[in-house]
């Protein structure tokens, strides 16, 4: 229980510090701000066999959704037809990504990250579809710094266990194999 406070408690005081750094520096994250954060603190949280491939996932992830309005802007009818095109696009990329990389860049991360430029930019998108190019860039430098700082501030926290002891790196390795295919069944659909 201590250690989920203690994430829960710093990543509550990084989504405040973002807010206040963005009235403070003139930044526009206040909108952002815990989206981005709480997206960041769960990939920080969810374990995986590593952080580069959860990470790179994000990535993959932000990157494909954010080229997913690219199309909605460029090609598709500013319409629901359209909408569901681009959003049919982007899950399978992410699915072929993940099976393709044979989970190294897991599908929930790759999820992660196009719900981040999707929460942050999509309302902005409909109110001015033609605008994605000057208004792109500033959506998804929002969200990232965000999600930077709750990934930073849930993954940098010690591994308490309920024994009150810090696991060992071999016990870590153990446990988070087993929690990773336990989410990797869950989201293969698969019952426990």
């Amino acid at each position: 229980m201590g250690a989920r406070l203690a994430s829960g408690l710093v990543l509550a005081a990084v989504a405040a510090l973002v807010i206040g750094l963005s009235d403070v520096l003139g930044l526009d994250l206040q909108h952002v701000a815990l989206l981005g954060a709480a997206l960041g603190g769960a990939l920080g949280l969810i374990p995986h066999r590593s952080d580069w491939g959860k990470l790179a996932g994000f990535g993959v992830g932000f990157v494909v959704a954010w080229l997913g309005f690219a199309l909605r802007a460029a090609v598709l009818p500013d319409a629901a037809s359209g909408r569901a095109v681009a959003a049919l696009i982007v899950v399978a990329l992410l699915a072929v990504m993940a099976a393709v990389s044979c989970g190294r860049l897991p599908l929930w991360s790759g999820l992660l990250g196009a719900a981040a430029i999707v929460g942050a930019y999509e309302e902005v998108y409909t109110t001015a579809p033609s605008q994605f190019v000057a208004e792109s860039p500033a959506a998804a430098t929002t969200v990232l710094l965000a999600a930077a700082l709750g990934y930073l501030a849930t993954s940098l926290l010690p591994v308490i266990r309920p024994e009150g002891r810090h696991a060992g790196p071999e016990r870590l390795e153990h446990e988070s194999a087993a929690t990773e295919s336990d989410i990797d069944a869950l989201m293969a659909g698969e019952q426990q």
